[in-house]
């Protein structure tokens, strides 16, 4: 049995889906993008700052769920430059324990949506 969740601290969905499902005791996020869940105006001032909106709206949904980072077993980075990566997992590594951080895979693709910088979906257990 499939619990959709929701948040209002994160972007509403602009489309046919919703900003994670839990299934049991795994999360499955949608992809999240630098969209500010106030205003739902993009955030591009940077990467960094592109990435930690990102992370924020991730941590959101999660946090709805009742999890962390620390219940993350999996994520998916795509971005659409491999240059932009270190300053990428700068970012992104401030929200893991190093020790314990998920699974990952880091993909540069041709284009995300609303032609942004980093999309990132995380799969968490609880």
């Amino acid at each position: 049995m499939k619990k959709i969740i929701y948040t209002d601290k994160a972007p509403a969905p602009i489309g046919p889906y919703n900003q994670a499902v839990l299934v049991g005791n795994t999360l499955y996020t949608s992809g999240q993008i630098a969209l500010d869940p106030v205003t739902m105006e993009l955030v591009l001032d940077d990467i960094e700052t592109e990435t930690k909106q990102v992370m924020e709206n991730m941590k959101a949904v999660l946090a709805a769920a009742d999890m962390t980072f620390e219940n993350v077993i999996k994520t998916s980075i795509f971005i659409m430059n491999m240059g932009d990566f270190a300053r990428i997992n700068t970012i992104y590594g401030c929200y893991f324990d190093e020790t314990t951080a998920p699974a990952r895979e880091t993909v540069q693709v041709a284009c995300l949506p609303k032609n942004v910088n980093i999309e990132i979906s995380m799969i968490a257990v609880k």
